[in-house]
């Protein structure tokens, strides 16, 4: 049998306890070995947020996932020069390590933007879309959007609850610039992290 791995991607800035709650509801639902945290090096659907240097979110995330046994941290994307496309990190990972099954990881309302990335259907190809839906109302429209994409790509989209966490990098930032506190928000290691580097501020 092979074994399941489940993929977090994203900027990580910072990464916050929504994104470790929905790879652990991840991690559970679908009976996954690991959850891998792969922060994006250079992100090209970012062009104009300003990003802190990778090293600097791989750190942040070391301090995140350590307290969990089946959480890991990549440096893929982060050590890649250039954009960074799902697809080819896809690609490379299924190269190094054909033996495992890989979950995608993401918030359903990004299976609407999906079809927008690059090379969508090598995404499709070399994954499983592990789509968790918040309980928002657009359930709906988010089976419609899954069902029209199983089809066009004859690809595997499932689809697991989620708690809705109202949590976002950008009001952390915001948050720590003004002085507010982020406890409960992100971890304490984290908070500890971001203070000691001086970010955000």
């Amino acid at each position: 049998m092979k074994k399941k791995t489940g993929i977090m991607g994203g900027t990580f800035n910072p990464v916050h306890n929504g994104h470790l709650l929905l790879a652990e509801t991840a991690r559970e639902f679908f009976g996954l070995d690991k959850v891998i945290f792969m922060p994006s090096g250079n992100p090209y659907m970012k062009k104009n947020a300003i990003i802190p240097d990778g090293n600097l979110r791989v750190q942040m995330l070391e301090h995140a996932v350590k307290e969990n046994p089946y959480f890991r941290l990549s440096r893929m994307e982060v050590e890649r020069e250039g954009p960074t496309y799902t697809c080819d990190t896809l690609v490379k990972l299924r190269e190094l390590n054909p033996e495992e099954e890989y979950y995608f990881i993401m918030g359903a309302d990004s299976l609407l933007t999906l079809e927008s990335w690059k090379n969508p259907e090598i995404i499709f190809q070399n994954c499983v879309i592990a789509a968790a839906v918040r309980g928002t109302g657009t359930e709906d429209k988010i089976k419609k959007i899954a069902d029209y994409l199983t089809e066009s790509y004859q690809s595997d989209i499932r689809i697991m609850p989620s708690r809705y966490i109202d949590i976002s990098s950008s009001e952390i930032r915001k948050r720590i610039k003004d002085g507010r506190s982020v406890r409960y928000m992100i971890p304490d290691s984290v908070i500890a992290y971001i203070e000691k580097e001086g970010l955000y501020r």
